[in-house]
């Protein structure tokens, strides 16, 4: 790899010098239309409302996604994520609840080769690969094309564009057809489009790919590889220098649980221990991290959790037969917030220190489709189109399709649905994840707190008056004041009722690493004992049906908890996570459907989930 190093510097320098160019160049001149005058006179709630999008899809703009037969452009995601129908694999597909807001995701990778692809007469259209590419019909074409010109490529020890790559001319005519799609689909209100891209460095197998967000229709001209820019700190670097030049960009981390101990490792790429500079850099520019998507839920698994009743959840464990992985305590989002703690400690600064987001990496070019009961097509194209395929095959190179689930999906606290107010919640944080329901979830924090608020309005406007939002920093306090937290829930409008709101606690204490689950709210008239416990409710699927439960649950929880544990002196954070009852998970949908059979151990009915970004707590030291 260190051979290669001033071929990466050609490039870098190469592509920063085309970002600053870009900087100087009109809206016009970059052939983008501007859709940002119309958010003027949008109406602002100054409690903020929560709005539901996707941060992470992928198009036939996705070399990967095409091959696998995807044929959905930018144009029809957006279409589809707005509620229309679009036809996928001659399937007829619209998604149940239209999202507020979309940012497509395609590889920066393969930008120009797919632009030369799907362009009649562009520069390599009449290629060999790319006419055999376009000509596979069948899984095993697909699955022997996908080997060798992305898995195989990407996961070596020098990734490179493939052979049809005909210069970045191409990578820039692609983005302009994105960025187009985005600006015609922009309607400030009602529907926000968001101009972003997938950086997608596989270090030997390892996912570290990165989701870059642009805040406005001021982008750069030419999206950054990680052929170009392998690794993570010299993507820093170009977020840098993008933000100085007026492009204002944020970068969110993908699942972690497929990293191989790599997303929160103790060293950098360069194999040395992180410095303060090292966290106040990556701090500074992921912001987020993706609690869940497709390929699994990466705060918890039960092999490192056990003490967690809720951890057994889309685990997605059989990402271990594949690439060379292992799961490993540190690939998880609440070891690596809890290793951040440390480093605050050690270091002065955290590392660490994200809100949550979901996705689905959904490589069919529709955006959050994350109804179980709509899992039609799959996820992965050919790999996982039919019922029969995903009881018996692996979308290669990742998982078996049993495991593999619809995906999740981000909200966000914001005061209107513009570009700005969006990307600027994700900025702060202000965020919370679903495993692809609408469950809203909301957070405040503070040590002059009330114990208690009629309504949800009374709350809100208490945490925002004398409280830190998800999010947030609490303010260090001396010793004998406990921190409060304001939290509240409500329902899928669509879905069962709530269980339980519990905090996720974490801390450091003497250098060691610690944490607890407090149960904070529960529904159904139970009693939280003193110790943070509840008993469970039984509420099965309709084994017949899978109809869930009506008969329990709550619409809405909410609750003020104030943390018996805390000590002034520890470094600490908390994160909401609310549960509903059970649902039935899509396999049971293909069986019913289908007649297909899956193996035993794969569940036919999950309990489906929110999480909300933390609130840190920094101790004086």
């Amino acid at each position: 790899m260190h051979m290669k190093k001033s071929t990466f510097a050609i490039a870098f320098a190469f592509i920063v010098l085309l970002a600053s160019c870009s900087a100087n160049k009109s809206e016009n001149e970059m052939g983008v239309i501007s859709g940002e005058t119309a958010a003027d006179s949008i109406v602002r709630n100054p409690m903020k409302n929560a709005y539901f999008g996707e941060t992470h899809v992928h198009t036939a703009y996705s070399l990967d996604a095409y091959i696998g037969g995807a044929r959905l452009r930018p144009e029809d995601a957006y279409r589809f994520a707005m509620g229309e129908e679009v036809l996928s694999h001659d399937i007829k597909m619209r998604i149940n609840a239209p999202l507020d807001f979309c940012a497509v995701t395609d590889h920066a990778e393969y930008l120009g080769e797919m632009y030369s692809m799907m362009t009649p007469g562009a520069p390599g259209n009449d290629h060999e690969a790319t006419t055999a590419i376009r000509n596979a019909k069948t899984y095993e074409e697909a699955m022997s094309l996908f080997i060798k010109y992305v898995a195989g490529n990407n996961r070596s020890e020098n990734p490179t564009h493939p052979e049809f790559f005909q210069g970045f001319e191409t990578t820039k005519s692609g983005w302009k057809e994105i960025q187009a799609a985005t600006e015609k689909y922009y309607k400030p209100g009602k529907f926000t489009t968001l101009h972003a891209f997938e950086w997608s460095s596989a270090p030997g197998g390892a996912n570290l790919h990165r989701n870059v967000i642009f805040r406005t229709n001021k982008v750069t001209e030419l999206p950054v590889s990680s052929y170009e820019i392998p690794r993570e700190e010299a993507l820093w670097d170009w977020l840098k220098k993008e933000n100085l030049a007026g492009n204002t960009v944020l970068a969110i981390p993908h699942n972690s649980n497929a990293s191989k101990g790599k997303m929160f490792d103790e060293n950098d790429s360069e194999g040395n221990p992180i410095t303060a500079d090292y966290a106040r850099t990556r701090q500074e520019y992921e912001p987020l991290i993706e609690m869940m998507q497709i390929k699994g839920n990466s705060e918890v698994v039960p092999r490192f959790w056990a003490e967690d009743e809720f951890a057994n959840f889309e685990n997605a464990t059989s990402l271990e037969k594949y690439s060379g992985r292992t799961y490993l305590e540190k690939n998880f989002v609440r070891y690596g917030l809890k290793k951040g703690l440390d480093y605050e400690d050690k270091l002065g600064v955290n590392p660490y220190k994200y809100g949550f987001v979901g996705g689905t990496d959904n490589h069919n070019g529709m955006p959050g489709n994350t109804s179980d009961d709509n899992y039609k097509v799959g996820s992965h194209g050919l790999a996982d189109l039919s019922a029969e395929s995903r009881a018996t095959k692996a979308v290669d190179g990742w998982a078996e399709a049993y495991d593999i689930n619809p995906g999740a999906l981000t909200g966000v606290w914001a005061p209107a649905n513009t570009r700005e107010d969006i990307w600027d919640a994700m900025k702060a944080k202000e965020t919370f994840a679903t495993s692809g329901v609408r469950i809203k979830c909301r957070m405040f924090g503070g040590f002059d707190l009330a114990s208690s608020y009629a309504s949800y309005d009374e709350l809100v406007k208490a945490g925002q008056a004398g409280g830190i939002p998800m999010g947030g920093d609490l303010p260090a306090v001396a010793a004998g004041k406990n921190p409060s937290f304001l939290v509240w829930a409500s329902k899928d409008p669509n879905g069962p009722g709530l269980d339980r709101i519990q905090i996720i606690k974490g801390w450091v204490e003497n250098g060691e690493m610690k944490e607890k689950i407090y149960n904070v709210a529960a529904s159904d008239g139970r009693v939280i004992d003193a110790g943070g416990k509840v008993a469970n409710l039984s509420a099965p699927i309709d084994p017949a049906t899978g109809a869930f439960d009506k008969t329990k649950g709550s619409s809405e929880l909410m609750a003020v908890w104030t943390d018996p544990d805390f000590d002034a002196s520890h470094h600490a954070f908390y994160y909401m996570r609310v549960l509903q009852l059970p649902t039935a998970r899509w396999t049971f949908y293909d069986a019913m459907r289908e007649g297909v059979k899956f193996p035993k151990d794969v569940p036919d009915s999950i309990v489906e989930r929110a999480w909300g970004s933390p609130i840190w707590y920094t101790a004086k030291k």
